[in-house]
Protein backbone atom coordinates (compact mmCIF):
# COMPACT_ATOMS: atom_id res chain seq x y z
CA UNK A 1 0.00 0.00 0.00
CA UNK A 2 1.36 3.37 -1.04
CA UNK A 3 1.62 6.05 1.65
CA UNK A 4 0.14 9.39 0.64
CA UNK A 5 2.19 12.35 1.80
CA UNK A 6 0.25 15.44 2.82
CA UNK A 7 1.51 18.71 1.44
CA UNK A 8 2.10 21.20 4.23
CA UNK A 9 3.10 24.82 4.35
CA UNK A 10 1.91 27.91 2.60
CA UNK A 11 2.01 28.60 -1.10
CA UNK A 12 4.11 31.44 -2.49
CA UNK A 13 1.17 33.85 -2.84
CA UNK A 14 0.16 33.48 0.80
CA UNK A 15 3.76 33.86 1.95
CA UNK A 16 4.08 37.01 -0.12
CA UNK A 17 0.89 38.50 1.36
CA UNK A 18 2.06 37.75 4.89
CA UNK A 19 5.43 39.32 4.13
CA UNK A 20 3.83 42.51 2.78
CA UNK A 21 1.54 42.79 5.80
CA UNK A 22 4.40 42.28 8.25
CA UNK A 23 6.52 44.91 6.48
CA UNK A 24 3.63 47.37 6.55
CA UNK A 25 3.15 46.82 10.28
CA UNK A 26 6.80 47.07 11.24
CA UNK A 27 7.96 49.82 8.86
CA UNK A 28 6.39 52.38 11.18
CA UNK A 29 8.32 50.97 14.13
CA UNK A 30 11.59 51.09 12.21
CA UNK A 31 10.98 54.69 11.11
CA UNK A 32 10.53 55.81 14.72
CA UNK A 33 14.21 55.26 15.41
CA UNK A 34 15.85 54.79 18.78
CA UNK A 35 14.79 57.16 21.57
CA UNK A 36 17.60 59.39 22.87
CA UNK A 37 17.54 57.79 26.32
CA UNK A 38 18.11 54.34 24.80
CA UNK A 39 20.88 55.60 22.53
CA UNK A 40 22.61 57.16 25.55
CA UNK A 41 22.28 53.92 27.52
CA UNK A 42 23.77 51.95 24.63
CA UNK A 43 26.71 54.38 24.45
CA UNK A 44 27.31 53.93 28.19
CA UNK A 45 27.14 50.16 27.90
CA UNK A 46 29.54 50.15 24.96
CA UNK A 47 32.12 51.85 27.18
CA UNK A 48 35.25 53.81 26.34
CA UNK A 49 36.24 51.57 23.43
CA UNK A 50 33.18 52.64 21.45
CA UNK A 51 33.67 56.31 22.34
CA UNK A 52 37.26 56.19 21.07
CA UNK A 53 36.14 54.53 17.83
CA UNK A 54 33.47 57.21 17.35
CA UNK A 55 36.08 59.97 17.80
CA UNK A 56 38.34 58.25 15.24
CA UNK A 57 35.45 57.99 12.75
CA UNK A 58 34.63 61.68 13.21
CA UNK A 59 38.23 62.69 12.55
CA UNK A 60 38.27 60.64 9.35
CA UNK A 61 35.12 62.30 7.98
CA UNK A 62 35.78 65.95 8.87
CA UNK A 63 37.91 66.61 5.80
CA UNK A 64 41.34 66.32 7.39
CA UNK A 65 43.97 64.18 5.70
Amino acid sequence: MKEVKKQGGLNAEIQSRIGHQLRAMYDDVVRQGVPDRFAELIRKLDGPEAAAAQIDDTAKTDGRD
